[in-house]
């Protein structure tokens, strides 16, 4: 589901499941820190239009806003994210946190939210 705001940028909602374990979720918050991420990742994230990028956490739930121009193609853009240098090895990586198939692709593995109330 996708929204554009004032700015004319479109922010979409995504949600995924990580394993159910206080260590590995630790873990996983350890390697989404600025300083731990693989620097291809968020270059890789930027060069496909992703203006921003942000993820919090609830438990073992995570919730994702992505913010882009309003003129963002999703699928092409998550198609030429997943060909990015390291983009497969980071999948591969951060899926034994992640309640999904070890060969999925970000697109794969995050949900789209559907926005229901808006004041």
């Amino acid at each position: 589901m996708e929204y554009i705001n004032q700015q004319n940028r479109i922010r979409y909602c995504q949600t995924l499941d990580l394993k159910n374990d206080d260590h590995l979720i630790e873990e996983y918050k350890y390697w989404h820190k600025s300083e731990n991420i693989w620097p291809e990742i968020p270059r890789g994230i930027r060069e496909v239009g992703i203006l921003d990028m942000e993820i919090y956490i609830f438990g073992n739930r995570l919730f994702m806003i992505i913010e882009t121009a309003a003129d963002f193609d999703w699928d092409a853009s998550f198609a030429d994210l997943a060909d990015k240098e390291r983009q497969k090895e980071w999948e591969a990586f951060v899926s034994k946190f992640q309640v999904s198939a070890e060969d999925a692709s970000s697109s794969d593995k995050w949900q789209l939210m559907e926005r229901i109330f808006k004041l």
